[in-house]
C-alpha cells in the first residue's frame, strides 16, 4: 500500500477566519467548508484538484505563539509549489506587499520563499526544478541566496519558464 502524496495539512491558529483571510488575499486559495462561527475553516490551494489542501482550526486569542524547533518539537514549515519562476515572482511580491515574506533560498532543486502567517507559522512558496536540471544538487543541502530573476533568464535558455 503506497502513499502517494500528501493530502492536507491541519493548523491550530488563534483566529481560523483571520488565517483564512490571509490564505484568501494573499495565496489565492478559496473556502470549501467554513464554521459560521470561525471555529475552522478547510481550504483548496488555486490550481488543486482535491477536497481541502488546509484546515484552520480556531484556538483563541491567548494562544502563545509557537515554540516549535526553538523549545518544543512540531512542524517547521509547509512547502507550497508554483508551476514556473514568474508565477514565484509574483508570489514574491504578494507576500512582499504583505508583509509575510521573511526570507528566499536557492536549494539547487527548488527555489524558495518563506513566510510567516498572521500567526507566525512559518510556510513556503516554491518551484520545484525539473529533475534533469538537479545534477549534484540533489544529494546536497544546498542553501545559497535567491535572485529570481537570474533563475528566470537562466532557465530560460533551457526553454523553461
Amino acid at each position: 500500500m503506497p502513499i502517494t502524496r500528501m493530502n492536507h495539512a491541519v493548523l491550530y491558529v488563534r483566529d481560523a477566519r483571520r488565517t483564512q483571510e490571509f490564505y484568501t488575499d494573499v495565496l489565492g486559495f478559496t473556502s470549501v467548508i467554513e464554521h459560521p462561527q470561525g471555529a475552522y475553516v478547510f481550504m483548496r490551494a488555486p490550481a488543486s484538484d482535491n477536497h481541502h489542501d488546509i484546515a484552520f482550526f480556531t484556538i483563541g486569542p491567548e494562544a502563545g505563539p509557537t515554540q516549535a524547533g526553538r523549545g518544543t518539537v512540531g512542524m517547521y514549515h509547509l512547502a507550497w509549489e508554483v508551476p514556473t519562476l514568474h508565477e514565484l515572482e509574483e508570489m514574491r511580491e504578494r507576500l512582499a506587499a504583505a508583509g509575510a515574506l521573511v526570507g528566499m533560498s536557492d536549494h539547487g532543486t527548488n527555489k524558495s520563499l518563506y513566510s510567516k502567517d498572521p500567526d507566525g507559522l512559518e510556510f513556503e512558496v516554491m518551484w520545484l526544478v525539473p529533475a534533469e536540471h538537479w545534477g549534484a544538487a540533489e544529494h546536497d543541502a544546498v542553501i545559497d541566496p535567491l535572485d529570481i530573476a537570474d533563475e528566470i533568464k537562466r532557465f530560460a535558455k533551457v526553454g523553461l519558464k
